[in-house]
């Protein structure tokens, strides 16, 4: 679904106009219908490398393929999520689930955005402006305006880093449930371990130095999962000690595939 080989991004400081290197060498294999979540420290590159995934920005070196064919662009199939909903506050949630979908007939747009918040249970805030909502409502309807969009991929950047622990865990539960019935390939970048062994069928650890990957866990405990049982908790521990060991010994352009 998603293939990067050799993806480099630098920057360049304005002041000084010194190149910093933002991610370095990234090569990954995106499955369809995967939920792989990015991982890692604050600063790591993990947003930048979904901006590459989301054609919002070029590679410096390397490449980006969806379904084989290169990204160079913005694209309805594949949909981003950011941490701050996002969300137009003069146009009412159905009106900010429309949005994207300008070029359907007025009916069927409308109808489509009524579906995706009635899946998101906001089916009775459709006239509601995004301050009559609560933050994770509206990290709901944005997460409804994406599917709506009916993507192959849903990018998504630590969507629910800005709310507390309770809704956290009541939006990731609706996103779960989501991702099992529509079956979208989703990228999740977050620094939160314990959100990264409950949601991914698989973990790409990134570090700092060489903002890179630094290496892999596959999750094999069971869905539907128990956020507080021993199997999540004890992945956890473990992903938390990969971070702890950052820069890893793992090859960073090494293929999934190529991993235990």
């Amino acid at each position: 679904m998603l293939t990067l080989d050799h993806l480099t991004r630098t920057f360049t400081s304005a002041p000084s106009g010194r190149e910093i290197l933002a991610v370095d060498g990234v090569s990954l294999t995106v499955q369809e219908g995967e939920f792989l979540c990015l991982l890692g420290p604050s600063g790591c590159g993990k947003s930048t490398l979904l901006n590459l995934l989301a054609g919002f920005i070029p590679p410096s070196r390397g490449t980006v393929h969806f379904a084989g064919q290169p990204v160079i662009k913005p694209a309805p199939e594949r949909a981003v999520v950011f941490q701050d909903a996002a969300l137009f506050p003069w146009l009412t949630a159905a009106q900010n689930v429309e949005f994207g979908l300008r070029r359907l007939p007025r009916k069927e747009r409308r109808q489509r955005a009524l579906d995706m918040l009635g899946q998101v249970g906001l089916a009775d805030f459709a006239r509601a402006h995004p301050h009559e909502l609560s933050g994770g409502m509206r990290q709901r309807v944005a997460i409804a305006r994406a599917l709506a969009l009916k993507p192959k991929v849903l990018l998504m950047d630590e969507p629910f880093g800005a709310l507390d622990a309770n809704t956290r865990e009541h939006v990731q539960d609706e996103l779960l449930r989501l991702w099992e019935r529509y079956q979208t390939t989703v990228v999740f970048v977050t620094h939160n371990v314990h959100e990264a062994a409950y949601l991914a069928d698989r973990v790409a650890v990134m570090g700092p130095a060489p903002h890179s990957l630094c290496g892999w866990r596959r999750v094999e405990i069971p869905r539907p999962r128990d956020r507080d049982g021993q199997a999540v908790l004890e992945l956890s521990q473990a992903l938390r000690e990969d971070l702890s060991q950052i820069p890893c010994c793992v090859a960073p352009n090494r293929r999934p595939e190529e991993e235990q």
